[in-house]
């Protein structure tokens, strides 16, 4: 069945092949009704299509001389999403596709009509996306884009990666199915040959890669959707809970990005909790939440805020004391 957009293509194609057509025709050839034409030709206009009206018996609708359908037709909030788009994958991939969006943005600038250039123009000065993670600035982009290649032609590799928490790293040969994006980070998932099993690695961790002349098949029914998970991380993962008494429930109710399970008590306390494979990574989240919430669990957490607090506390001793405030 016909969609609203491909009629709206239609039209415009009937249009530019033959000027001053009538509403009847536009409907026979659209298989819609009279009615259903007319508001198709106000939706155009509100698009930047220039349609004009001929009236008479001899009249019709038309473009104006010399319109021709641009290669992309976008409505207003269409355009709106490429240009938000656009600048995300710019900030999360970095040089792998900056230049992309970049030139994608431009080619698309110059043939949208004048209506839709000025929503997506609109859209750079009103509609900022921040506080998103930029790339790692670590990264080496140049492998970054030897993995993407990789995963594009489904070739195998062999890297040198180092696990968390270990000095050395291991040689290991891979499948990589595909590459995701998680808070800051590049993880590329494969199929990893030493483990046999599905393993995910963090770009920034791979010392060096080499392209071997061996193709693989992706599995038909793998989804990095369902696989990318904390629990398909490189390590087991761990669950982080923290609880915030009554007087700070609204501080977790403030940041729900940051939770995965939000539970709210018939005191009006908050259980909060998220998992993670990463024990650096969960203390630099949860100490913004401390000493106001109580972080419940892991142990090792715990442990290790613990000692993050008492080192920034001793570095602050032997500081000299700032004047008290008047």
């Amino acid at each position: 069945m016909a969609t609203t957009a491909t009629r709206l293509i239609h039209m415009i194609m009937a249009l530019q092949r033959e000027p001053n057509l009538s509403a009847s025709k536009l409907a026979d050839e659209l298989e819609v009704s009279v009615r259903t034409v007319q508001r198709y030709i106000g939706m155009l206009e509100e698009m930047g299509v220039p349609i004009y009206a001929e009236r008479g018996s001899h009249g019709g609708y038309s473009l104006v001389r010399g319109y021709r359908m641009p290669p992309l037709m976008f409505s207003a909030q269409e355009a709106v999403a490429v240009c938000l788009g656009a600048e995300m994958v710019a900030r999360a991939w970095g040089k792998l596709f900056r230049p992309a969006a970049q030139s994608a943005m431009t080619k698309i600038a110059n043939v949208l009509p004048e209506a839709q250039l000025a929503d997506m123009n609109w859209a750079r000065e009103s509609l900022l996306t921040r506080g998103m993670p930029r790339i790692n600035p670590t990264i080496d982009e140049g492998r970054l884009h030897q993995v993407y290649q990789a995963v594009h032609e489904r070739t195998q590799l062999t890297i040198e990666y180092r696990s968390r928490g270990q000095i050395h790293s291991i040689s290991r040969t891979i499948d990589p199915y595909a590459l995701v994006y998680s808070w800051g980070q590049q993880y590329c998932l494969a199929f990893c040959h030493l483990r046999g099993a599905l393993r995910s690695f963090r770009v920034d961790r791979i010392e060096t890669v080499e392209a071997l002349n061996v193709t693989f098949e992706r599995p038909v029914n793998f989804d990095p959707d369902d696989y990318f998970s904390p629990s398909a991380l490189e390590s087991e993962a761990f669950e982080v809970v923290l609880f915030f008494p009554k007087n700070q429930a609204l501080v977790a109710k403030d940041h729900p990005c940051c939770w995965d399970n939000l539970v709210n008590h018939p005191d009006g306390s908050v259980t909060a909790s998220f998992k993670s494979a990463e024990l650096d990574m969960a203390a630099c989240r949860v100490m913004g939440f401390l000493p106001g919430a109580e972080l419940q669990s892991p142990p090792a957490l715990i442990a290790l805020v613990r000692d993050k607090a008492r080192a920034i506390a001793e570095s602050y001793q032997s500081a000299t004391a700032l004047p008290t405030p008047a």
